[in-house]
């Protein structure tokens, strides 16, 4: 792995992601995507809230919901990196149930990490982005594009990362690259605090947070004036989707 403070983007080899800021690094997909990177040979730099099972590369520890702590996470980040790449924003939670059942705290909650937490994460790095022509990987859902009952939370603040991501895609043209990622179900733990009823009945139609990786780094690895704008990539029994 590349020292931090190095640059390890190469122009002859456009397949280094570069320095890439994870959020959700952690654990799951966003674990996936830095193991991914690094793989690449770039130089990722976590952003979670529970970083104890990250190692080896460099992570802070924040709740994207925070804005002002994001804020000065994120530029903290690419100080240490020397600018930035590329933001993959991977952080996500869910709270299941019909609307009159989930608190409103809670669900309010679900739009704060998701929605305005990807909103914030860009915000903070736009700069960076902007000086090495970077590119912007948002991680959306199926749930984004087709809505379910008992997930109006998840629903809505996926729903809301596509509309933004496609409008700063129309508003950053030719400045930075904007890819919206549209994953269906993973194996992560990410089903792991609901109830039993809201839990995946078979795990085989789960796709591995690994493929999913491996997608968002093609986006990444696009040469330069080429950009994959959005991508639903799932198991192929996914239903989903469509």
């Amino acid at each position: 792995m590349k020292s931090a403070g190095s640059t390890p983007t190469n122009p002859h080899n456009p397949g280094n992601p570069g320095r890439v800021l994870v959020t959700g690094g952690g654990s799951g997909l966003g674990a996936a995507v830095v193991e991914a990177v690094r793989e690449a040979g770039g130089t990722p730099v976590v952003l979670d809230r529970d970083v104890s099972r990250v190692s080896g590369v460099k992570c802070l520890e924040v709740d994207v919901s925070d804005r002002e702590a994001v804020t000065a996470a994120v530029q903290q980040a690419a100080e240490t990196l020397d600018g930035l790449d590329a933001v993959v924003t991977a952080a996500g939670i869910d709270r299941c149930g019909r609307l009159e059942d989930v608190p409103a705290d809670e669900w309010d909650k679900v739009i704060g990490v998701n929605l305005m937490g990807t909103v914030s994460v860009v915000r903070a790095a736009l700069p960076h982005l902007m000086a090495s022509h970077g590119r912007v990987i948002t991680v959306a859902s199926s749930l984004g594009i087709k809505a379910v009952s008992d997930a109006t939370a998840y629903c809505a603040s996926k729903f809301g990362v596509v509309g933004f991501s496609r409008a700063l895609a129309a508003e950053t043209r030719g400045q930075v690259g904007v890819t919206t990622m549209i994953p269906a179900g993973m194996k992560t733990r990410f089903f792991d605090d609901r109830t039993e009823q809201y839990k995946p009945q078979d795990d085989s139609r789960l796709n591995d947070p690994e493929r999913v990786a491996e997608a968002i780094l093609f986006a990444l690895s696009q040469p330069k004036g080429c950009e994959v704008r959005e991508m639903v990539i799932c198991h192929e029994e996914e239903d989903s989707w469509p």
